[in-house]
């Protein structure tokens, strides 16, 4: 894959920071990966989109706590305010009608049992360890680089558009139903990455904090491909399940 290492060699202007940071989601966002393809070509099992929902379902619950430490160590009062959209879209009012919600929704319309799924101890271990990287990287890097960590949201719009018109073609038991939490994400991850893309062109102003924000970028890329790699290992064609993890073949 393409090295950004060394993309802000000297200071860059708002426009070349920007086309780097769209350049590593190019090259690295994980609609790039071979089971997003394997997906999105209908050659997954069931039991391996279950796999996947149960898995997934561990970032999506660690999306708010991330976004509550990232609010914590934030001064400004209107960032605050617009970051905890992000809490609200995914926790709702009541902390069961928001994007978790409907992404437990999906992992129990394929079959899955709620408490299971939601309990996360079947989820690999890699998938736990991905999350809790990205957790520690939005509590204890700069906030600059938290902000600039979630800029993935960028390629969010473009991996769903491949995503559900994929599986409700070639699966017939997914049903519009079961992925309605993709129903809002376009436009919540657009807003979102809007915000924050806008915050990193203001306070990235020197070479050295534009290739910390790169760099932010490389590593979620990479958190989001450690979970596909950690699935296509462990339910591929190899087939090694980890003790403990998620198998279709248990009752």
């Amino acid at each position: 894959m393409t090295d950004f290492s060394n993309a802000a060699h000297g200071r860059l202007s708002p426009e070349e920071l920007e086309k780097v940071l769209r350049e590593v989601g190019a090259a690295r966002y994980h609609n790039r990966h071979p089971f997003h393809h394997q997906m999105t070509g209908g050659a997954l099992t069931k039991p391996q989109i279950q796999a996947w929902a149960l898995n997934r379902y561990c970032y999506q619950a660690v999306i708010p706590r991330k976004d509550a430490m990232i609010i914590a160590r934030a001064e400004d009062p209107e960032f605050r305010a617009e970051w905890r959209k992000r809490i609200e879209d995914h926790d709702g009012s009541d902390g069961w009608n928001g994007g978790i919600a409907r992404w437990l929704k999906l992992a129990t319309g394929l079959g899955l049992d709620a408490e299971k799924v939601k309990g996360q101890r079947l989820a690999l271990p890699a998938t736990r360890f991905a999350v809790g990287a990205y957790l520690s990287f939005c509590t204890n890097r700069t906030l600059l680089e938290a902000v600039a960590s979630s800029l993935t949201e960028l390629f969010s719009p473009v991996i769903i558009g491949e995503r559900v018109p994929a599986m409700l073609a070639k699966y017939d038991y997914v049903t519009p139903e079961i992925l309605a939490y993709f129903d809002k994400r376009p436009t919540q991850a657009s807003r979102d990455s809007d915000f924050a893309l806008g915050y990193v062109m203001r306070h990235a102003d020197t070479a050295e904090k534009q290739q910390t924000v790169i760099d932010a970028l490389v590593f979620k890329c990479d958190v989001l491909w450690a979970m596909l790699d950690a699935l296509a290992y462990a339910y591929g064609e190899a087939g090694h399940i980890p003790p403990g993890a998620f198998d279709p073949e248990m009752p």
